[in-house]
């Protein structure tokens, strides 16, 4: 059944609203307070009229490099130290008093760190009155002659309010005349010192443009949320000394209209500015304050102060408010001042100022988190649900950030150095809530009747008692004084009094007087209907010329009404236009700079360009003059090949011609020899072997050497040089030695000049040669160590760095000999023509110890390039 099944109850829909697209940011202003003494720093500079700047104090580190940073923050306005107290109301507050005389509602609240003047903004002093006062001194400035009677406006328990009649009204203040009233101090003398001269007489304001045909009542309410709990401050408790009882909490419900309200809350109706004001003096006197370190009477709550205006139109006649419910507009603007935001490590709070402090915290931290999910949906289109119930303040005034009326902040900051992180967190928290948008309250509908009721209502009584005047009539209105006019106005009765049954002259008399004051009777009612008949007439006129006047100053209504949705338009389009126009000279702006910026580095480009090109035409000019130089010394080395070759073919023709000369001769001599072998007897003595001519100087010169190895003669085997190491040169070398390399003692050692020696490549160390070298062992294959000289060219690398590209690789490799008698020499038994050099290549010793030199990468073996050199023995 449809009881048996559990579920929430069905929430009533919202109250359809008008649609209305337009939407005002939340407008937050902020207050400079001046510094307590002058030698405190400052951490908070005005530039303008809408900007701060934050600079961070001495020893106050905002970013991790350790520099300081400042920031600068923009408000609607900006107030600084030297701005009176009636010029933030005039920015601030006003337009909120003006809105709810018109019927809409507002929302003000201070905000900011403990003992930055949040109450003093609120409040005030003597002389110096704040937002509050300030705020329903204009309400009772613009609204006095049109205020109702006492309890002609009466609450309900529900957030509405009813109308009585007079006849209600007069009932109700007959019975509760007993009661103890808030009375209209007659001067200033019964007032309260504390609030006495709140408000000089020239600073008062009124609105304009109030509704006359309307009358008005206001209501005030004080409560404080403490510990997330809701108190009433004007609440009446019965004091008991002996065991006091404690003050009752309230609860938040919701209307019809779904606006929250606190329920059971006392509002109290008042009827000039000094009567609220000191009703609310005697709730500040319940309000939680207690000494901090840093503020003597720290706010240990959030008070609101709620005023609430009811106003209903005349009836057609304008003497008396209609009677119709659905007529009254309820509107309300809520002054709040919330408790200020502390660390409790610098107020020195204990106990209860630490539990305080801490749901004073919670509650403002729940503010921040509405405030930054409005912004995200706003700004996202996202969705995500408000929590506006984790907190009593959000909860109350969730209406407002609804579309419920026109919200304004005040920021009020301390610049003491002190304050610094703390201020910091406010500005981001205001730079934070400017961005959220409020829909614009609509206005209210207006009601059928004639404008000008009340005026023509008393114009109708004053010429009513100016004719009566006239006439000699009672200028009093009352009935009973106009009977009494007219009962004095007859001739007096004679005397009436009967001495004598038989009497005939008294009664006669009597009748006659009576008969005598009934035509006067009749003459006084033909005389009054006529007056009233003419007076009938005339209103009849009067009320025809204003019904068209009526009807005339309606239609000029609605073609005004038309012309003001016209300009309306206007208006809006021009903003529209202002924007784009606004948003056209930024993009210039831009594009200007930017243009700017092209234009620096094109002509920084065609200089850089233009250098460039002269670099180029010496390049080449400089290539030119090498070309031809080279040139000229190619033609040169040219010649002097040709002359070098040709001097080498002349000389090895000329080699060839004494060695077939040599030969021809040693054959002659075989030949004589033979010959005379065969001859008989004796043998002859060998022919005088004729001295071979010996070449001359110029052939016993031995040839150049060329480029190109020439064969050598086997007689004479000659000793290559030895050649030069590639790591012998001008350059500077990195000797990198690991210390795991072993000394082997060896006489041929790499020695290379002008090097660093490292254990350990470094990017100092490579930065300052061109060449590398690492010395690295290792065992060959016959167990001996083979040392091995790996080089490299040290480069520069694109990001700043050095790498080593490695080219060659010399190989030192040591040889022990097994046998220990040394071999025979290849030269003994040779013809003893030889200088003994072949000797020296053939020993063990000798042909172990040589250097072997070939390139990375190469394809050919070891030994393709043997320098030989003799190992010198140790002394």
């Amino acid at each position: 059944t449809f009881f048996s099944r559990k579920g929430k109850t069905p929430r009533r829909p919202p109250p359809k609203k008008p649609p209305n697209s337009q939407k005002d940011p939340v407008g937050v202003y902020c207050r400079v307070r001046p510094l307590g003494a002058e030698d405190e720093e400052c951490c908070i500079e005005v530039i303008s009229s809408t900007t701060i700047q934050l600079h961070a104090p001495e020893g106050f580190k905002t970013n991790r490099n350790g520099e300081y940073k400042e920031t600068q923050y923009s408000f609607k306005k900006v107030f600084g130290v030297s701005v009176a107290q009636m010029e933030l109301f005039e920015y601030v507050a006003k337009p909120l008093v003006d809105d709810l005389i018109r019927g809409k509602n507002g929302l003000l609240f201070t905000y900011g760190v403990t003992g930055s003047g949040k109450t003093f903004t609120m409040t005030g002093s003597p002389g110096q009155g704040g937002l509050l006062p300030r705020s329903l001194n204009m309400i009772f400035n613009s609204i006095g002659p049109y205020q109702a009677e006492r309890y002609v406006f009466k609450t309900d328990d529900k957030n509405g309010m009813e109308v009585q009649s007079e006849v209600d009204a007069l009932l109700e203040r007959q019975r509760r005349g007993n009661v103890t009233v808030p009375k209209t101090p007659s001067s200033r003398q019964k007032l309260d010192p504390e609030i006495a001269d709140m408000i000089k007489p020239d600073e008062a304001y009124k609105a304009d443009g109030v509704d006359e045909d309307n009358s008005y009542s206001i209501f005030v309410s004080y409560i404080e949320i403490y510990n997330n709990y809701i108190y009433d401050l004007l609440e009446e408790t019965q004091e008991d000394a002996i065991k006091p009882k404690p003050p009752q909490s309230k609860i938040l419900r919701e209307d019809q209209n779904h606006n929250m309200y606190v329920a059971g809350c006392m509002e109290v109706e008042v009827k000039s500015a000094e009567e609220a004001f000191q009703v609310f003096w005697r709730g500040q006197k319940k309000r939680k304050v207690a000494n901090t370190r840093l503020n003597r009477e720290s706010s240990r709550s959030h008070s609101v102060f709620i005023i609430k205006m009811a106003q209903a139109p005349l009836d057609a006649d304008g003497n008396n408010i209609l009677q119709d419910k659905n007529q009254v507009s309820v509107s309300q603007l809520c002054l709040v001042d919330l408790a200020g935001s502390e660390r409790t490590g610098r107020t020195g709070a204990e106990g209860t100022r630490i539990r305080e402090a801490g749901n004073i915290n919670q509650s403002l931290l729940n503010l921040r988190t509405c405030i930054e999910i409005l912004r995200e949906n706003q700004m996202c289109g996202t969705n995500r649900m408000v929590p506006y119930r984790d907190s009593k303040v959000t909860h109350l005034f969730k209406n407002y950030f609804d579309g419920e009326g026109k919200v304004r902040m005040v920021v009020c900051v301390n610049p003491k150095a002190d304050d610094f992180e703390e201020t910091l967190l406010v500005m981001r928290f205001a730079e934070m809530t400017q961005e959220v948008e409020v829909a614009r309250p609509v206005d209210r509908p207006i009601c059928g009747f004639t404008p000008g009721r009340r005026h023509r209502n008393q114009a109708f009584k004053e010429e009513l008692s100016r004719r009566l005047e006239e006439r000699g009539g009672p200028v009093d209105r009352d009935v009973p004084s106009v009977i009494n006019y007219m009962v004095h106005s007859l001739p007096p009765l004679p005397s009436s009094e009967l001495t004598d049954p038989h009497d005939d002259i008294t009664l006669p008399r009597l009748i006659e007087a009576l008969e005598n004051r009934h035509r006067i009777r009749q003459k006084m009612i033909e005389d009054y209907n006529k007056a009233a008949n003419m007076m009938k007439s005339m209103l009849q006129e009067l009320d025809a010329n204003l019904i068209s006047k009526d009807n005339f100053i309606h239609e000029q209504n609605g073609k005004l009404a038309e012309r003001d949705k016209i300009i309306q338009n206007n208006k809006a389009e021009m903003e529209r236009l202002e924007k784009k126009n606004k948003m056209q000279e930024h993009k210039i702006d831009i594009l200007q700079k930017t243009t700017k910026i092209y234009e620096d580095d094109k002509r920084s480009m065609q200089q850089e360009l233009e250098t460039r090109e002269q670099r180029l035409h010496r390049e080449l000019s400089e290539k030119r003059r090498m070309e031809q130089r080279l040139h000229g010394v190619v033609s040169d080395t040219q010649h002097k090949w040709e002359k070098e070759c040709e001097r080498r073919v002349n000389a090895m023709q000329l080699e060839m011609q004494n060695k077939l000369w040599v030969k021809d001769e040693k054959l002659k001599q075989l030949k004589a020899i033979v010959t005379e072998s065969k001859t008989t007897g004796r043998p002859e003595p060998p022919p005088r072997q004729t001295q071979p001519k010996r070449p001359s100087r110029e052939e016993r010169l031995p040839a150049k050497r060329s480029a190109s190895p020439s064969p050598l003669p086997t007689t004479t085997p000659v000793r290559p040089l030895h050649r030069r190491s590639r790591s012998a040169g001008g350059e500077k070398w990195v000797d990198h030695k690991p210390t795991s390399s072993l000394d082997l003692g060896t006489v041929l050692q790499p020695v290379i000049p002008n090097a660093i020696q490292v254990s350990a490549p470094s990017e100092k160390a490579l930065s300052k040669c061109d060449k590398y070298v690492l010395t690295h062992q290792e065992v060959a294959s016959d167990g001996e160590i083979k040392t091995k000289l790996i080089k490299g060219d040290v480069i520069k690398t694109r990001g700043g760095g050095q790498a080593v590209q490695f080219t060659d690789i010399e190989t030192l490799k040591q040889e022990l000999t097994t046998v220990p008698s040394r071999k025979r020499k290849s030269s003994e038994g040779t013809p003893a023509s030889g200088d003994g050099t072949d000797g020296a290549w053939t020993d063990v010793e000798t042909r172990c110890s040589m250097a072997m030199e070939m390139r990375a990468g190469s394809n050919m073996g070891p030994g393709y390039e043997h320098h030989g050199i003799t190992k010198r023995r140790k002394p």
